[in-house]
């Protein structure tokens, strides 16, 4: 089954759902990134929650990056959304090892440790909207939860998870998005926060053979649940010779010429898919010579 997410209201409107399966993008980034169980656990989980939120974008051409600056051995995790939820990303380190936690997890929070999570919307205007907050826990839906409550003021539970086979390849990864409108009333917040606190994880749900639509049942089917639509997502990386191009005009005649002068080629690789593009000194003097740099 390939990935999508389900959009849907609940409570005559006074909730909004975002629910998603993304096992089949969490696995390619790993096989991409090459990463060790608890960082493709940590990349997977952001990813996950990257395409819902790029799901919420208007704007056709709108983008959506998110950031974790940390001191964690990680170091840190990008990842990139449009408004059609096509996703991408990467760790700094990809490698690292961790003993399980205390509850006999992966130990993404111990490899994230403390730091910041930036949000930054740009949706075509002329500065792009930047959320940050302090990282609270490291496992990311926690994180997230708290972003959503102090940068855009939106009462929020995040749910993500990603589960390992003991190939290391994943087995199951999915989450969900539960945010109230400002007009929701006590009791339906109260009904909610109850079903929450009881709800099994997002992996086991999963795992037992549920479907997005279902795990947004379990949830929100009390509470009038109405599906709006579906929408795929996918891992995929838009890189470009041409955008590579832009990059290396980007540094400036000066560093080029420098280039030129060690007479040696140029290997770019893309962060995000590991594509390499090779410039020979003559693809950088051709650079040069159309005014491009």
């Amino acid at each position: 089954m390939s990935d999508y997410i389900v959009r849907a209201t609940a409570a005559n409107a006074q909730i909004r759902a975002f629910a998603v399966t993304s096992k089949e993008l969490v696995e390619k980034a790993r096989r991409i990134h090459n990463t060790s169980p608890v960082i493709t656990a940590g990349l997977g989980r952001l990813l996950t929650a990257a395409a819902m939120m790029g799901s919420m974008l208007k704007g056709e051409k709108d983008v959506l990056t998110m950031q974790i600056h940390c001191d964690g051995p990680v170091r840190g995790l990008t990842v990139n959304a449009d408004s059609h939820a096509n996703v991408k990303g990467a760790a700094l380190e990809p490698q690292v090892m961790l003993p399980p936690n205390a509850l006999g997890k992966l130990d993404v929070g111990g490899a994230v440790g403390n730091g910041i999570l930036s949000v930054i919307k740009d949706m075509g205007l002329k500065e792009p909207y930047v959320g940050q907050t302090q990282i609270q826990t490291g496992e990311i839906a926690e994180d997230l939860t708290y972003y959503f409550a102090t940068s855009e003021q939106v009462p929020s539970a995040v749910g993500l998870g990603v589960l390992m086979e003991k190939d290391n390849t994943v087995r199951q990864a999915g989450g969900f998005i539960i945010q109230l409108m400002p007009f929701a009333q006590d009791e339906t917040i109260g009904a909610l926060e109850e079903k929450l606190g009881t709800m099994d994880s997002v992996t086991n749900i999963l795992n037992a053979g549920n479907t997005p639509e279902q795990l947004l049942e379990i949830l929100l089917g009390d509470l009038g649940l109405e599906i709006n639509d579906t929408i795929p997502t996918q891992y995929v990386c838009d890189c470009s010779r041409e955008r590579v191009e832009r990059a290396i005009m980007s540094i400036g005649k000066k560093d080029i010429q420098e280039m030129i002068n060690d007479a040696k080629p140029v290997e770019v690789r893309c962060q995000f898919c590991d594509k390499i593009y090779n410039f020979e000194v003559a693809d950088l003097e051709e650079l040069l010579k159309a005014g491009k740099a």
